[in-house]
C-alpha cells in the first residue's frame, strides 16, 4: 500500500477526505459505494491508515509504526468485519465486533475505524441495531460501510452516512495504468483494459493473469475461424469451452469486443478505436462479409446466452444456438 498515491481516479474523493483530515472535519460514518473492483477497499484502507498516522497529515507518512501496521493489517484500531455466511452479516456478528467493541477506547491509535465491507449484506435487524451507533457514536469511532449494492442498505442507514459513490473509470486511465505501473504491453493493456470495464481490480487480474492472456487468444483463434466451422468442428469447440464453465462469462465479454470492433471498423473504417488492433486483418475481412444486422443479431445473441446461463439452461444447447447464429453470414 503506498497512500493515496496508489488510488486511480476517484480524484474528487481523495480530496474531499483529504480535506476532511486536514480541517479535523472528518465523519464518524461514511458510504464506499461502487462496482467491483472500483477500489472501495484499497480506498478505505488509505484513509484509514491516514487517520491513524503519527503525522496527521493528508498523507500516510508509511514510516511510523501506525502506518506500517496499517500495511501489513495488524493495527488493532482498524477493524475489518468478518462474516461465516456467504450472503448475509448477521446482528451477532455485527454486535460483537462493532457496536460492543466500538465502547472500548483506541489501544494505540487516535480512532478505532471500522471497516464493513459487503455492507449491503448486513440483515435489516444487524442494521437497525448499527443505527443507534452510527447516530451517537463515541468521538473517536469511525464506521465505513462499503458496498456494491447501496439499495441494500436502509434510508435511515443512508441519510446519517457521508455518501461517496466511487464511478467506473474512463477505458483509457484504466490503460494508462497497465502500462505505466505494470508494464503491460500497450496491445494486451488495451484488451484489458476495454474487457475490464471501468473495474482497475479486473483489469489487474486480468493482466496479471496467464490463463486470462491463453483464453485471449483461445478467443481470437475461435472467432477467426467460427464462420467457416462445419457444425462437427463447432460441437469440438462448445465441449472445450464446457471444460471451462466458469470462464465461460469472460469469454463471452471477450467475444462481445471482438464484434464490437467488426461493426465499428465496417461503420467507420478506422483502426484507432478497435480493441484488437493487431487483429485489423480479420476484422477488416469479417466487416465486408457481415452485414450490420447480422452483426447486431450476433450482439443479440451474446446477451441472450449470458441471460440463459445465468437461468441455468442446457450450456451445449446456449452455446450451440450462439454459434448457429454467428455462423450465419
Amino acid at each position: 500500500m503506498e497512500g493515496f498515491g496508489e488510488i486511480i481516479g476517484h480524484e474528487k474523493i481523495v480530496a474531499h477526505l483529504q480535506n476532511a483530515i486536514v480541517t479535523d472535519k472528518v465523519s464518524h460514518a461514511y458510504i464506499f459505494s461502487g462496482g467491483q473492483g472500483t477500489g472501495k477497499k484499497l480506498l478505505a484502507s488509505v484513509f484509514a491508515m491516514t487517520l491513524q498516522c503519527e503525522r496527521k497529515e493528508e498523507k500516510p507518512c508509511l514510516q511510523c509504526e501506525f502506518c506500517k501496521r496499517a500495511m501489513n493489517k495488524n493495527h488493532p484500531d482498524i477493524i475489518r468485519i468478518t462474516h461465516e455466511k456467504l450472503a448475509t452479516i448477521s446482528i451477532e456478528e455485527i454486535r460483537r465486533q462493532l457496536i460492543n467493541d466500538i465502547a472500548v477506547k483506541p489501544y494505540m491509535g487516535p480512532y478505532k475505524i471500522y471497516i464493513v465491507d459487503e455492507a449491503d449484506k448486513l440483515t435489516p435487524q444487524a442494521q437497525n441495531a448499527l443505527l443507534k451507533t452510527i447516530e451517537e457514536p463515541p468521538a473517536y469511532g469511525i464506521i465505513l460501510l462499503l458496498t456494491r449494492n447501496i439499495d441494500g442498505l436502509l434510508p435511515t442507514i443512508i441519510s446519517r452516512c457521508v455518501r461517496l459513490d466511487l464511478k467506473m473509470l474512463p477505458d483509457y486511465q484504466v490503460k494508462e495504468y497497465l502500462m505505466d505501473r505494470l508494464h503491460v504491453p500497450d496491445y494486451q493493456a488495451e484488451i484489458d483494459a476495454s474487457f475490464a470495464q471501468g473495474s482497475i481490480g479486473k483489469a489487474k487480474q486480468a493482466a496479471s493473469s496467464e490463463e486470462f492472456a491463453k483464453m485471449t487468444q483461445d478467443a481470437i483463434r475461435i472467432l477467426k475461424y467460427a464462420g467457416d466451422m462445419d457444425v462437427y468442428e463447432l460441437i469440438d469447440v462448445i465441449k472445450e469451452l464446457s471444460e471451462e464453465k466458469d470462464a465461460i462469462y469472460n469469454y463471452l465479454d471477450l467475444f462481445l469486443l471482438w464484434f464490437r470492433d467488426v461493426l465499428m471498423f465496417k461503420a467507420t473504417r478506422e483502426v484507432d478505436h478497435l480493441v484488437f488492433k493487431q487483429e485489423i486483418g480479420s476484422i477488416r475481412e469479417q466487416a465486408r462479409e457481415r452485414s450490420y444486422e447480422g452483426i447486431e443479431k450476433i450482439l443479440d445473441a451474446l446477451g441472450k446466452a449470458k441471460a440463459r446461463l445465468k437461468a441455468n439452461v442446457n450450456f451445449d444447447l446456449v452455446m450451440e444456438l450462439l454459434f448457429l447464429t454467428i455462423r450465419e453470414k
